[in-house]
């Protein structure tokens, strides 16, 4: 069985986990922003961090985009 880290970098998240995820918010669609390791929702003007490759879906968490 593979580990996670073996199929691709720890920096990244899973395509197919980013398929299903939405904000929380506004259950609209997320952009991987891999520079800042976030999850962008456009629409809530919200980033969700992702942190050890776990993005973290909390509204009070996530960093206001101005």
């Amino acid at each position: 069985m593979n580990s996670p880290s073996a199929d691709r970098p720890a920096s990244s998240i899973d395509p197919k986990l980013l398929e299903i995820l939405v904000c929380p918010v506004t259950k609209s669609v997320l952009e991987y922003d891999a520079e800042k390791q976030e999850l962008v929702s456009r629409a809530a003007k919200l980033a969700y961090p992702i942190r050890d490759g776990i993005p973290i879906m909390l509204p009070e968490e996530a960093r206001r985009l101005d």
